[in-house]
């Protein structure tokens, strides 16, 4: 039986004179006014070889790197639980993690995820399909969003409470001294090092010293309190650098969903009128079970991460379009008639807000070029067949300006175009480890990261399953062989 209780969070004509003809919210100017803070002596929490600040996808993956190294670790986040946006953002599609033939070649930490989830937390092609070019195989994993450009790919959707789980246990395998309900607010920088990082928690205002700081925060916030210069170059109105909060809807069907779009004059007819009635209109996709719907959108564009206004109201008019797809949905989509919320992301979604500056970044020119960085840490699978992989740098991931630091994830060095993939929870997981070898190595060896030997991380990348493109995994051997 549909429901057919209204749940709308409020009435159109209050939406209509909260966020007025242009679709935004009026703002209060802010008072031109400053407040002097009073100097004070802040206690140490505690000291470390590497300290990480933020536990999404690169966060988690550097502090496990750091610490399979030997590295005394401590990983600072603010939320009660790790994996961010691939958990608590709800991005549980994780992108492509092989190339056009079926490879996997971004695996190290990656591959290490899929081995310790349950089976029934993954939904995905099983292994002897990725690469297949076969029609009817293609077409299937194509309506679950494992399937472009008529390849099957390994792109597999997960239930985000299973990963919270495997990343909380391989954590604490490596005794890695995690501080949950903490905010790091400013690095400590003297002499143009980075030495560790004050936070806030419900204990106030403390420091941790450090080593090697890696900032895995999505938005450079260390780095760029610490002077660090960031790009942001971007098309604000481009759904690959909007924002929004994902959700879930249970209680579905989506196999009788999966029937209507194979139906291309049905699903069109479908899709024009969800646009008449909802104009920022999203369409479901598969979760890791057939009765959970995945909804990665309403995408709102035109506003930035990094105001906390915007911020707000991106959750707000989130949360409304969200009951405006649940009623719609129930009403007018197949399999969807006892569709319920299932959960609102307890994080906001965001593409993008700065990338910092290196000394290299990937590029658009070299996806042409195929170009195969000699301190290459990594390589991402590239957006279409007519590219190579594309080969990643060490140098993207040290910062100009500031010293003892490393930053990894979605503001890696990288032009726009770049990072339209290497935001993606795969690239995160591989940037986040190559960061974490190599702060435990400048920390072990006394290094600026900088000044580390990129042939030293390339070998204990190598150790911990990582793949590298065959050039550079050959040179990495003849330079050991050569060694011992």
């Amino acid at each position: 039986m549909a429901h057919d209780q209204s749940i709308n969070v409020i009435s159109q004509e209050l939406e209509n004179e909260i966020f007025g003809g242009n679709g935004r919210r009026a703002r209060r100017a802010r008072p031109a006014l400053t407040y002097k803070e009073a100097a004070r002596e802040i206690p140490v929490f505690a000291e470390t070889d590497v300290l990480v600040i933020g536990g999404g996808p690169a966060g988690t993956s550097a502090a496990i790197a750091a610490g399979r190294v030997g590295a005394d670790v401590m990983l600072v986040e603010r939320y009660n639980h790790l994996g961010g946006l691939s958990t608590g953002g709800l991005v549980i599609w994780i992108d492509r993690m092989t190339d056009w033939n079926g490879k996997q070649v971004i695996a190290g930490f990656a591959a290490d995820v899929f081995e310790r989830l349950p089976k029934d937390a993954i939904m995905g092609p099983p292994r002897s399909a990725w690469g297949t070019r076969d029609a009817a195989t293609a077409a299937y994993w194509s309506h679950r969003a494992s399937a472009f450009q008529g390849v099957v790919t390994w792109s597999p959707t997960i239930d985000p409470e299973a990963l919270k789980t495997v990343s909380m246990q391989m954590i604490l395998e490596q005794k890695v001294r995690l501080t949950l309900h903490s905010w790091a607010v400013q690095p400590i920088v003297e002499d143009g090092v980075i030495r560790g990082a004050i936070f806030e928690s419900k204990e106030g205002r403390q420091a941790i010293l450090a080593k090697v700081v890696v900032d895995t925060t999505g938005d450079a916030d260390l780095l760029s309190r610490a002077g660090v210069v960031s790009e942001a170059d971007i098309d604000k109105t481009d759904i690959h650098h909007c924002m929004n909060t994902a959700f879930l809807l249970g209680g579905v069907d989506m196999e009788r969903w999966a029937a209507l779009r194979a139906d291309k004059d049905a699903y069109s007819e479908f899709g024009a009128r969800g646009r008449a009635r909802i104009q920022s209109f999203e369409r479901p996709q598969f979760g890791w079970r057939n009765d959970v719907a995945l909804f990665m959108g309403p995408r709102l564009s035109g506003y930035s991460a990094i105001d906390v206004e915007d911020l707000t109201e991106v959750e707000i008019r989130s949360r409304q379009l969200t009951v405006q797809h649940l009623e719609f949905y129930r009403a007018h989509a197949p399999g969807f008639e006892n569709a319920f919320l299932m959960l609102g992301a307890p994080q906001v979604g965001v593409r993008h807000s700065r990338r910092f500056a290196a000394a290299n970044k990937v590029t658009r020119a070299q996806w042409d070029e195929g170009k195969v960085w000699d301190d290459e840490i990594g390589v991402s699978t590239s957006l279409a067949p007519k590219w190579k992989n594309i080969s990643v740098p060490y140098s993207s991931l040290v910062p100009l300006g500031i010293d003892g630091a490393l930053g990894a994830g979605r503001h890696v060095a990288c032009d726009a175009s770049s990072h339209t993939f290497l935001r993606e929870i795969p690239q995160c997981w591989m940037t986040g480890q190559a960061a974490g070898v190599a702060a435990a190595i400048a920390a072990g060896t006394r290094t600026r990261p900088r000044h580390v030997e990129p042939r030293l991380v390339q070998r204990e990348l190598l150790k911990q399953g990582a793949y590298l493109s065959s050039g550079i995994e050959r040179s990495v051997s003849t330079a050991a062989s050569a060694a011992e």
